[in-house]
């Protein structure tokens, strides 16, 4: 989890995610539609829908493009129809990977992953069940350190059904069960604190540390590749780079 996270704060402050701000919006819409599709429009009523617009608003998406979604999702307005996919394997080191997918073309999705894989040498691609059993499904808040005392958050956050609460480099990180996630979110909300972080996502049970310059340009590479895919959602890993290795790559 650690690794993972510090490769993504140093995305954003590189600016990446800002030159992408359109595959990003993209890629968030299919989340929309398909939490829409599945639990209805209305996010009082669809935990899975509310967190999506919670993660379209975080991204400055536009309002119009979040009603839209919505309107796909419900049947309101014409689009394309989605199917949810898991694709499993390793990146270069043995490094687990989990790629969560939305999809209107398996065929294609599956033809074009093969090729990241293929072309990156020490990446394989697996059977379902090859790597997921190394990750456990959490929610995770982290909130900046000076914004609130770690004694008061703890009591906040296992009041409202927190599994788990501790110091990260810079952060307070939260981990709750997925089905606990908005109520120690709405909780930590009516604070007034603002989380610079707030998913449910995969979180690694084991990592691997990835030490050596090289090896670690080749996993990053890869992982940036899978995630540069339309269809691709989610990448979770269970790399582990140190800070002095982390901040060397290009």
């Amino acid at each position: 989890m650690a690794g993972h996270s510090k490769w993504a704060n140093t995305k954003h402050r590189k600016g990446a995610l800002d030159k992408k701000r359109a595959k990003i919006f993209s890629k968030i819409a299919k989340f929309i539609i398909i939490a829409a599709r599945d639990g209805g429009g209305d996010p009082a009523a669809n935990a899975r829908l509310r967190l999506m617009i919670d993660k379209a608003r975080a991204a400055n998406m536009p309002k119009d493009n979040i009603e839209r979604a919505i309107a796909k999702g419900t049947g309101e307005l014409d689009g394309a129809t989605y199917s949810e996919l898991v694709y499993e394997g390793y990146a270069p080191g043995q490094v687990a990977v989990v790629i969560d997918i939305l999809t209107d073309n398996k065929n294609r999705t599956a033809s074009e992953l093969r090729k990241i894989f293929d072309k990156q040498a020490g990446a394989t691609l697996g059977n379902p069940g090859a790597v997921s059993w190394m990750f456990e499904t959490k929610g995770v808040i982290e909130i900046p350190v000076p914004l609130i005392d770690e004694d008061q958050l703890m009591e906040l956050a296992l009041e409202a059904g927190a599994e788990d609460v501790k110091i990260e480099g810079e952060v307070h990180q939260i981990l709750t069960a997925p089905e606990g996630f908005s109520a120690v979110r709405s909780a930590i909300e009516e604070k007034e604190i603002e989380p610079s972080l707030a998913e449910v996502t995969r979180i690694p049970t084991t990592t691997v540390v990835v030490d050596e310059l090289d090896l670690a340009q080749k996993v990053v590479n890869f992982i940036s590749d899978l995630e540069d895919h339309d269809d691709v959602q989610t990448v979770h890993t269970n790399f582990d780079i140190p800070d002095e290795i982390l901040d060397k790559l290009e």
